[in-house]
């Protein structure tokens, strides 16, 4: 199989781009692939493709720019072009752009894959049913969320034109197969990034307990809060912590962490490292105590939280949405406070960094649960789904071209 996969792809700052780069490296090692194609957004720096493992060949073709209105139309000239055998798109609803037309004529290439008859399958991170738009900071005008929510079953309706729409919690396939009475709709889980074949090391390193948040800050992720919260830890505990904020600002709100570095000067302790290498990332999650997730809102399956579970990492997340489901889901543990509370935060890392031996079960558990669903399994899945659609394609073909007997 010759596969295009459409997508943001590292050093791309664009979101869903680390996914990419994990989902890539396990399909260029499956036997079904023989080639893969990135139809990926256009970056300065070289793309990130330095595999240890043998693998197929890599073709990359830069084709689309975040906020351009002319991605439907380029991208579809590189489809064209590649002549792929099949298509995998790697989406959220503000993948190709925070303006609505640029990002609305992007979400239209689904369509215009099972127009050209190329078998199509659209990975759609997050559900616009599911998201609470005025904490996810869209807009938190009554008015302007029913138009939002009209422009997203619109393009809800465009994305199902896929062949199959696969999402990463069951509870999306029950919206989506109710609303929209859609039958294409297959569960494949989020899947754990790297999976270390050694148990992880739950002794910690010497020095402060490192409390640490890990990704795009500055919508409905904010660190204000997570660093009142230790703070009040500290003077509570007298234990030495350092707050550490990995990451970047969202795109949609450049400059927040400036802001919030600035706010928050005189607070000991507080280190940002802006922008994570991959190579930086088992570092970073090694000597970390604990992992928290300082979100007033959630929008799909977290990426964070299965990487922090592949090293073996207490969790503190918030109470709410799909969070809470997919602990329930995929057997992931944690202490849990409330969102909009910092007392309660500060107490649900309280409960981990003064109980070592609680630390280490939390971490234990979400390391089984990580284990369970490693990114291999999850490129296995999606090849099947291809499977199905091509064997299906060619029987329908197949069937309509044989003379009928009279």
């Amino acid at each position: 199989m010759k596969l295009a996969i459409v997508t943001a792809y590292p050093p791309s700052k664009v979101t869903l781009n680390e996914y990419a780069f994990h989902l890539v490296k396990h399909f260029r090692q499956h036997q079904k692939v023989t080639e893969l194609v990135l139809l990926t957004d256009r970056t300065k720096g070289q793309k990130e493709l330095s595999f240890t493992e043998q693998g197929c060949k890599i073709t990359i073709k830069e084709c689309w720019t975040f906020n351009s209105y002319l991605n439907l139309l380029n991208v579809t000239k590189a489809i064209n072009k590649t002549k792929p055998d099949a298509v995998l798109f790697n989406l959220q609803f503000m993948k190709f752009g925070d303006k609505k037309i640029a990002a609305a004529l992007g979400l239209l290439l689904p369509l215009v894959c099972k127009l050209k008859r190329i078998p199509n399958i659209v990975l759609l991170h997050n559900i616009l049913e599911e998201v609470d738009l005025g904490n996810a900071g869209f807009t938190s005008n009554k008015l302007l969320q029913r138009v939002y929510g009209f422009i997203g079953t619109t393009l809800t309706k465009f994305i199902l034109q896929a062949d199959t729409v696969a999402v990463t919690m069951q509870k999306y396939v029950t919206v989506l197969e109710k609303k929209y009475k859609a039958r294409n709709i297959q569960l494949i889980p989020h899947g754990t990034f790297e999976i270390s074949e050694e148990t992880p090391e739950y002794d910690l390193p010497k020095g402060p307990l490192q409390v640490m948040a890990f990704g795009k800050f500055g919508t409905y992720k904010k660190v204000e809060s997570m660093i009142e919260a230790v703070e009040k830890v500290r003077q509570t505990t007298g234990l030495d912590l350092e707050i550490v904020i990995a990451g970047t600002d969202n795109p949609n709100v450049p400059g927040y962490l400036a802001k919030v570095e600035a706010s928050y000067k005189h607070v000991p302790q507080l280190r940002f490292t802006g922008y994570v290498e991959e190579y930086e990332v088992p570092t970073l999650f090694k000597e970390s105590a604990v992992v928290v997730f300082p979100y007033t809102a959630t929008t799909g399956s977290s990426g964070v939280l299965h990487q922090a579970g592949s090293y073996g990492k207490a969790v503190v997340m918030p109470d709410l949405g799909d969070l809470a489901l997919l602990v329930k889901e995929e057997g992931y543990k944690g202490e849990f406070f409330e969102p909009k509370s910092t007392t309660s935060l500060a107490k649900a890392i309280e409960a981990i960094v003064t109980n070592e031996a609680y630390r280490v079960t939390l971490g234990k558990a979400n390391y089984k649960a990580a284990t369970a669903l490693p990114m291999s399994k999850i490129a296995g899945m999606y090849l099947n789904a291809f499977e199905s659609i091509m064997n299906g394609k060619q029987l329908k073909k197949e069937t309509v071209s044989k003379p009928s007997i009279v």
